[in-house]
């Protein structure tokens, strides 16, 4: 059974792989060209808009699709074997509205009015929370950006940093402190209303769009107010367990799958003169080629099988599956980056050249490293699992 395969269940299943299996290859026909230029791919986000796949988790109550997670995963595997960057971008949006569907998170009418736009062609949505002096807003910083209450709703001032799919966002997801509280609030922000400043120039992801976006005594209505709580209060998108983070492992694992396609095909197809067959028959490149693919087995066989339970699992048993997810994301990023060495090891020194994909993939993977949970929170929550039942 092929690799891209493994994981289809339905024939539905097989039709939408199909779709964004050639969705793919045409972007890693652009991948080179965005990478090196560090520009955002607008082609590919309106190649996702026009397949339909931007509204594939959203809830067939408001037209969409509601795919699984597992099946979601899926797809942004396949997306990123074309190009990381694309995958890991319109992940946050897809992963995004999935969350949203499953905790509850929004008010009722906010959700509506979001879904409604994004069946109309124009409602990409991210969540914009880190800040230059908080960092991660999972470290628990309170945000430097600022709201202030006025007549009908607040008026809001700040900057937030890495602001993946920022160049074609309509809708932003704001935390900002509540002038003269200790409050903290979320608002949804209209792309159009805040600047952006082209800050994202990277070793890798380099067509994420993650640039900073600048907001500048930006009007939020009262409709358009998500919470407003104290800092202690925990989010309601939590509610979910967090399973849809596990579009990031996702992503980095369709970039190993990406390093370990072009790695076998090399090894099987070249022969120097010194051989009388492929390096693959060589026993030190046959090793390397079974480390790659017991890697990528056994990391994809954990994230499916935990998206698997995450979908038959209540709403009161999914938050007690989060620890599981940040392991799979701890060893997924790890295999991952791995495995792109042992495919370059594999390649040699060409694999270095610009001219091939293998370094492009090097550096894309090693950003997987710094993407949430981080490995230190990971293996707190696991530790804190272990000993639990013993305390």
């Amino acid at each position: 059974m092929r690799l891209d395969d493994y994981f289809v269940t339905s024939e539905v299943e097989r039709s939408r792989l199909k779709l964004i299996k050639e969705l793919s290859e045409t972007f890693a026909e652009r991948a080179a060209k965005h990478d090196e230029a560090g520009s955002f791919p607008h082609e590919n986000i309106e190649d996702l808009k026009a397949a339909g796949y931007v509204k594939w988790t959203v809830p067939k109550i408001y037209g969409g699709e509601e795919i699984s997670l597992r099946e979601f995963l899926m797809y942004q595997e396949q997306l990123a074997r074309g190009d990381g960057s694309t995958a890991l971008a319109i992940g946050w949006h897809v992963g995004m509205i999935l969350n949203l569907r499953a905790s509850h998170a929004f008010p009722e009418p906010i959700f509506k009015d979001l879904c409604e736009s994004i069946m109309q062609g124009s409602g990409l949505i991210n969540s914009c929370a880190s800040e230059p002096a908080t960092g991660s807003p999972s470290r628990g910083g309170r945000p430097e950006t600022t709201a202030t209450k006025t007549d009908g709703g607040y008026r809001i001032t700040g900057r937030k940093t890495f602001s993946t799919l920022s160049p074609a966002l309509d809708f932003i997801l704001v935390t900002a402190g509540i002038a003269d509280s200790e409050e903290v609030g979320e608002f949804i922000v209209r792309g159009k209303d805040v600047r952006i400043v082209e800050t994202w120039n990277t070793l890798g992801m380099r067509a994420t769009g993650s640039h900073d976006i600048v907001l500048e005594d930006v009007f939020v209505d009262d409709a358009h107010v998500v919470t407003i709580k104290h800092p202690s209060e925990k989010s309601q998108r939590n509610n979910d367990g967090g399973g849809w983070m596990l579009h990031i492992p996702a992503c980095y694992l369709g970039v190993g799958l990406a390093a370990r396609d072009f790695a076998m095909k090399f090894a099987a197809t070249y022969q120097p003169n010194s051989l009388p067959h492929p390096i693959a028959d060589v026993p030190h490149v046959e090793q390397k080629l079974g480390e790659m693919e017991l890697k990528l087995i056994s990391a994809r066989t954990f994230m499916y099988d935990l998206a698997s339970r995450w979908d038959r699992a209540t709403e009161e048993e999914r938050p007690r599956l989060r620890p599981y997810f940040g392991a799979v994301k701890t060893q997924a990023t790890s295999s991952a980056y791995e495995v792109v060495d042992l495919a370059m090891r594999v390649v040699g020194a060409r694999s270095l050249a610009k001219s091939l994909p293998l370094e492009r993939y090097y550096r894309d993977v090693r950003a997987g490293l710094h993407n949430p949970p981080m490995d230190d929170v990971v293996y707190k929550m696991l530790a804190k699992q272990g000993t639990a039942e013993f305390r």
